[in-house]
């Protein structure tokens, strides 16, 4: 199995691998979402260390059942070669109502058949009011006309 576009990545290739992740993220399939990393990939996300597809899809289960109504934008940052840095921003309530703008970075590696091996997840919750929700759009991926993080001032 294959996952394009596979490295080395240019300017353009980049971009894209970053908005299939994005749009994959949006959809908030945990096992859908696995499929982009190699069996046995490495993740650090916050204070958690883990590897494996058993583990993403765990992990991601857990994420989603706590962060309701959840929308991502990434952005690339960086690449060469077989490697991708991003920044992204994503906004989300929790049970109590509660909304969170979180802010990080991720540095991804990436197998010859494009599939990520290893995902390092800086991230950063800041509380905001339902009125400062910036990302408007239904469930799903982001709407090709909606503004990136660079255009929404992020």
């Amino acid at each position: 199995m294959s996952r394009p576009p596979l490295p080395p990545f240019d300017a353009e290739t980049a971009a894209l691998k970053v908005r299939k992740a994005e749009d994959a993220w949006n959809g908030r399939s945990p096992e859908q979402v696995s499929l982009a990393y190699t069996p046995d990939s490495q993740w650090r996300n916050r204070a958690e260390i883990f590897s494996g597809r058993d583990r993403i899809v765990a992990f991601l289960s857990r994420k989603w059942a706590r962060e309701h109504d959840y929308r991502l934008i990434k952005e690339l940052w960086a690449y060469t070669g077989d490697r991708i840095a991003v920044r992204f921003a994503y906004e989300y309530h929790d049970d109590s109502g509660s909304w969170f703008r979180a802010y990080g970075n991720e540095n991804w590696e990436f197998a010859s058949d494009g599939l990520m091996r290893r995902r390092l997840a800086s991230i950063n919750d800041l509380p905001i009011a339902e009125d400062q929700r910036l990302f408007h759009w239904p469930r799903g991926p982001r709407p090709q006309d909606h503004p990136g993080l660079s255009a929404l001032g992020l």
